[in-house]
């Protein structure tokens, strides 16, 4: 409007046509104008934004809502449009026509997003326009902070191990310890510092002297998770790449020993991972990123520094040299050792698995190669029968011929 505005006021000028003057400096004028009726609007939209659920699994559906609101008590934005910022794993940016918004007006817009891949994902800012009535002027910005979706691993469920001796759970047996525990209704002697409200009067009265409920605590099992995220080691890269591949196995694996009343330490070969809760391992796997450490001796031995002795050991890996097998071989301790090789890691040659198989397996462990997380619960439900992780696995006792049993 602006050059044809300028090319009318020329022309009516040269030729000497007011009526053509007019008409130039009526189109000049427009886009000026309708500056001034957007000016400050585009300050005056304010904004919220709610996911939910702040934490979702991949491959699973989370709801955006953002509403939109004119702060103004006067003024109205005459034609509003918004767009909001999301990373490529969430998919296209969403646009809506908000339209018209008058004084203190307020418009609700939702998408769904379904992020394929693990990761902690900003969701914003919102990026808003308001256009004049006549389309002349368009004005934008920035408006808010992002929030953020937390994506956490596929996981399948898996059968929880027993404890050593073969129960489960609660059904575990218990010690008697001086400290925090559950109360046994065996008494003792009152001893100096014991709470008053520990005192089991029964027993006071029959024994003459003061006494008190004794601690217990359960037994339970110690178990070790080794994860290798080292970018040399895997290949691929989202959902169909090893290292989310192994990932998911060390996530699935972990719940499975928490549920199961494991107490359990977790480190890749950079660190320890937390595991107070089961939502804090699969918190801690979600922002795992792949590593440039050259080698996994580091992290192997991590293993021979835990404390205590591990009944489980599970080492879930991506490709392994001759030494680093050999190493990983040599460590886990007397117990029971599980290593999970994910076959479309990054092996030099085909038969690569297949040899750090036959070394960990010569040495004591049960090693299980899986193409997909959906072979897995078939391979450890295996590997918990070889290995016994659902309970010892005692031998018959000799029969002498010629006589029944006893």
């Amino acid at each position: 409007m602006l050059v044809f505005g300028a090319i009318a006021l020329v022309a009516g000028l040269l030729v000497g046509q007011r009526e053509l003057v007019a008409v130039g400096v009526l189109l000049a004028a427009v886009p000026p104008l309708s500056a001034l009726t957007v000016l400050g609007a585009a300050s005056r939209v304010v904004h919220s934004r709610t996911v939910a659920p702040v934490r979702v699994p991949a491959g699973h559906d989370a709801r955006i809502l953002v509403r939109i609101g004119n702060s103004s008590p006067v003024w109205p934005v005459a034609s509003l449009s918004v767009e909001d910022t999301l990373p490529v794993p969430l998919g296209a940016e969403p646009r809506y026509t908000v339209g018209h918004l008058g004084p203190r007006s307020v418009r609700d817009v939702s998408y769904l997003v379904r992020p394929a891949t693990r990761g902690n994902y900003p969701v914003g800012p919102l990026r808003v326009a308001v256009t004049d009535p006549l389309g002349c002027v368009r004005v934008g910005r920035r408006v808010g902070a992002p929030a953020h979706l937390l994506v956490t691993p596929v996981t399948v469920p898996l059968a929880s191990p027993g404890s050593a001796d073969g129960s489960q759970g609660e059904e575990s047996p218990r010690r008697s310890v001086t400290g925090a525990g559950e109360q046994d209704p065996v008494p003792r002697e009152y001893q100096y510092g014991d709470e008053l409200r520990r005192v089991h009067w029964r027993s006071t009265a029959k024994h003459g002297e003061l006494m008190v409920r004794r601690d217990e605590q359960h037994w339970r099992e110690n178990s070790t998770i080794l994860l290798d995220t080292r970018w040399s080691a895997h290949r691929g890269h989202g959902p169909a790449g090893s290292l989310e591949t192994a990932v998911s196995v060390a996530a699935s694996v972990a719940l499975g020993l928490l549920d199961g009343g494991h107490d359990l330490r977790f480190h890749t070969e950079r660190g320890r991972v937390p595991t107070m809760s089961a939502a804090g391992v699969l918190d801690g796997l979600a922002v795992v990123e792949p590593s440039d450490t050259p080698g996994l001796l580091g992290g192997i031995g991590l293993l021979g520094t835990s404390r205590g002795t591990s009944s489980l050991v599970v080492a879930v890996l991506g490709a392994l040299s001759p030494d680093e097998a050999a190493a990983l071989a040599r460590s886990g301790g007397r117990g029971a050792r599980v290593a999970v090789l994910c076959a479309h890691a990054a092996w030099e040659g085909p038969d690569d698995a297949a040899g750090v198989r036959d070394i960990l397996a010569s040495a004591g462990w049960r090693a299980l190669v899986l193409s997909s997380l959906a072979d897995l619960p078939r391979l450890w439900s295996l590997a918990a029968v070889r290995t016994g992780t659902h309970g010892p696995v005692r031998a018959a006792a000799p029969r002498t011929p010629g006589k029944g049993p006893r």
